[in-house]
């Protein structure tokens, strides 16, 4: 008998699921929101390319919490008055919201108390 997966026990410790992915806790692969410590600080940049000659403001190199990275989208989103979407990349978070909306987005990092590089 190989050991794998769980299928069933009477502990339920064991049976408890993630909140987020629906797995169980003990094989859950989300990604844990830690605190944000010190100040943040992201690249904020303009790209075209790959995008079908559409502009694209792109914050990168920001912390890689889900939770941060969805609020601030949102908020950055309804300033904006356009679209957009955060990931996470690896070790840093990433921001993009449709349009050119660098003077927009700085105003209200700098109210976020998110640094501004770009």
């Amino acid at each position: 008998m190989t050991a794998g997966r769980l299928v069933y026990s009477t502990n339920p410790e064991e049976n408890r699921r993630c909140a987020k992915c629906g797995e169980l806790v003990s094989q859950c692969a989300c990604r844990q929101d830690e605190e944000i410590e010190g100040p943040v600080t992201g690249v904020l940049r303009i790209e075209k390319a790959g995008r079908g000659g559409k502009t694209v403001t792109v914050i990168d190199k920001l912390p890689a919490n889900e939770t941060f990275l969805a609020n601030l989208t949102r908020k950055l989103k309804s300033a904006c008055g356009s679209g957009g979407t955060h990931m996470i990349d690896g070790p840093a978070g990433r921001i993009e919201i449709q349009g050119d909306k660098r003077e927009r987005i700085r105003d209200l990092l700098k109210k976020e108390g998110v640094r501004c590089k770009g």
